[in-house]
């Protein structure tokens, strides 16, 4: 079984990003920072009005990764282990639980739970008695 390397200060940096990122965009265009709304919305959505800072925030996280680079010279190792089918199966399970959820984990977990939403507080303990449990499976039961 792999064992993932606990990382506290990259972990509070990411953490720190994240909500500091969420605050800015709720201060000023009033959205929630909710990466697949986003996604949808600078994709699916015709004549909004709102497309430039969506694109400017997926732009940003695709991007992150090179910034990281130019400062430390190098990435992260990221070993994936798991197989393109699986890959493929989780992802689609990812967009059917987002689309019933009425929402991800950043939406969710992150901004929601901050404005103390009982939905949010719901859909965020879902989505960890979720992992768990698939992690479980996959790992103890499958041997994946």
């Amino acid at each position: 079984m792999e064992l993932t390397s606990f990382t506290p200060l990259q972990s509070l940096g990411g953490g720190l990003l994240i909500g500091l990122a969420a605050v800015l965009l709720m201060a000023l265009y009033g959205r929630v920072f909710g990466a697949t709304g986003i996604l949808a919305g600078a994709v699916l959505e015709r004549g909004s009005g709102d497309k430039g800072w969506r694109w400017a925030l997926l732009a940003g996280m695709v991007t992150g990764p090179l910034v990281y680079r130019l400062f430390t010279g190098g990435l992260p190792d990221v070993t994936v282990t798991a197989s393109w089918p699986m890959l493929i199966i989780g992802g689609l399970l990812v967009g059917v639980g987002v689309t019933y959820g009425a929402g991800c984990t950043s939406g969710h977990g992150v901004c929601g739970m901050a404005r103390l939403s009982r939905r949010s507080f719901l859909a965020t303990m879902s989505f960890m008695v979720s992992t768990f449990i698939t992690v479980f499976v996959v790992r103890h039961l499958l041997g994946l």
